[in-house]
């Protein structure tokens, strides 16, 4: 009976989104509600249920969020990834010009939400396939795997960060774990591919692509922008914090696990490598590097900062609409009927948890609201079973990314910035998405082999 509440709520949800155009936050909030009086949950209680998940989805997100959007516009604006996308190119020279578009665009992307990234590389890659003679998809695919990774695998980005305060997952470990994954990952579903889909689809690399797409464009004279050191710097500092408390960790405590009286020491790495004040922290820096470093005026720095939070309040609003859907399900037994149903599997619950949320993907678009609901219903099926958290959240990152189609806005920013027609994007957008995933979840398996 969970399962088929579980179902409708899923139709109801992708029917609201695709066919009546209703906003995803409006759509998670009625479905949440829906599923919560089908599943028989007493109605006063629901909307209780619905407070409590945007509330505990939203507590440490709202400040890594923010601060991330703050510190990847105050990069943007100051021309830091336009500086770091052309030094990069331009050392690795012609030969290896896709794989300075992934270097560029993994740097890029980790300081930027997706949708940010791709608007800001598209022109430069424009420009540099224009300027070396080379068909602008051969340099954009590889940019937007790189991009795509670093959305599904690695905080600070909402999906993993999302799924990580859900799973109970150590940021680090999980940022630790993607960066290894992401690595081989993307050269496979980057720059392999790019040459395969080249020779199975060749009119496509011959289009110039549509700078129009994008509408007016800033313009950087190069030798105004940051450094690259600390532009790389400034862009890479919350992964850097993070990273290093991680490594702390796994050195001086066995396995990464904090003990229960810790000192000092302990207590300055737990500090640093938290999420939010690592953002805090890299937000502070970036302030500093990316504007009154630059003698740029303090009234045009925070008004780059109110710009980044105005981009990012429909995103909290979503993040925090899967959460009430997460917590109506779990609240409501759906995760205990999925536990049920898998009990005597002898499916890794990574797979499993793989699975769903490749159904997920497929059903609602969103990556973000489909490795939230995913990770919900994984949550009972990790208990007993042994199972690292930080795994997990990339098994789920993982198949959060798959077959993106029609109901995704990535498919339809990629068909439009390229050029193509739909079906020449499901043959390269949404077959490089799903060797992201297939990969992704290989690697997560292979790590849980070692690890």
């Amino acid at each position: 009976m969970e399962i088929m509440v579980l179902v409708i709520g899923i139709i109801l949800l992708l029917t609201l989104i695709i066919k009546f155009k209703m906003n995803t936050y409006v759509s998670l909030i009625i479905t949440a509600v829906v599923v919560g009086l089908g599943l028989g949950m007493p109605a006063n209680q629901i909307a209780t249920t619905i407070q409590n998940g945007i509330g505990s989805q939203l507590g440490e997100l709202a400040l890594v969020f923010g601060f991330g959007a703050m510190l990847g516009r105050l990069v943007a604006d100051a021309g830091g990834a336009y500086r770091i996308a052309n030094t990069l190119i331009d050392k690795f020279g012609r030969r290896f010009l896709q794989i300075a578009v992934v270097v560029a665009s993994f740097i890029i992307g980790i300081a930027l939400f997706f949708e940010v990234g791709i608007v800001l590389l598209v022109p430069i890659v424009f420009a540099i396939a224009i300027e070396a003679g080379v068909p602008v998809l051969s340099l954009g695919i590889p940019m937007a795997a790189a991009l795509s990774v670093t959305h599904g695998f690695l905080p600070p980005h909402p999906a993993p960060t999302a799924i990580a305060a859900v799973l109970n997952a150590n940021a680090g470990k999980v940022l630790l774990y993607g960066v290894i994954i992401a690595i081989p990952t993307v050269y496979i579903a980057g720059v392999l591919f790019s040459k395969i889909a080249k020779k199975y689809l060749p009119e496509a690399f011959k289009r110039n692509g549509n700078l129009k797409a994008l509408g007016p464009q800033k313009q950087f004279k190069l030798e105004e922008t940051p450094g690259f050191g600390i532009s790389v710097l400034t862009a890479l500092f919350p992964v850097i914090l993070m990273a290093i408390t991680t490594i702390y960790e796994l050195i001086v405590h066995d396995g990464g696990v904090t003990p229960k009286n810790p000192n000092a020491v302990d207590n300055f790495f737990g500090f640093i490598g938290s999420p939010s004040i690592a953002m805090l922290i890299s937000l502070l820096f970036a302030m500093w590097s990316m504007g009154y470093h630059r003698k740029i005026a303090s009234k045009d720095i925070m008004a780059t900062l109110e710009d980044a939070v105005k981009s990012i309040a429909m995103l909290l609003l979503v993040i925090g609409g899967g959460g009430a859907f997460k917590q109506v399900l779990i609240d409501g037994g759906v995760g205990d009927a999925v536990k049920n149903i898998f009990a005597s599997s002898s499916i890794s619950p990574l797979i499993l948890g793989w699975l769903i949320a490749v159904v997920l993907r497929v059903a609602l678009g969103s990556a973000t609201v489909a490795s939230l609901t995913a990770a919900g219903l994984v949550l009972p099926l990790m208990q007993g079973a042994g199972i690292d958290p930080s795994l997990m959240v990339l098994s789920v990152g993982a198949g959060s990314l798959a077959a993106s189609h029609v109901n995704d806005a990535g498919f339809w920013m990629f068909k439009e910035y390229f050029d193509l027609s739909v079906k020449e994007t499901l043959l390269t957008w949404t077959v490089l998405e799903t060797i992201i995933s297939i990969v992704g979840l290989i690697g997560v398996l292979l790590l849980s082999l070692i690890v």
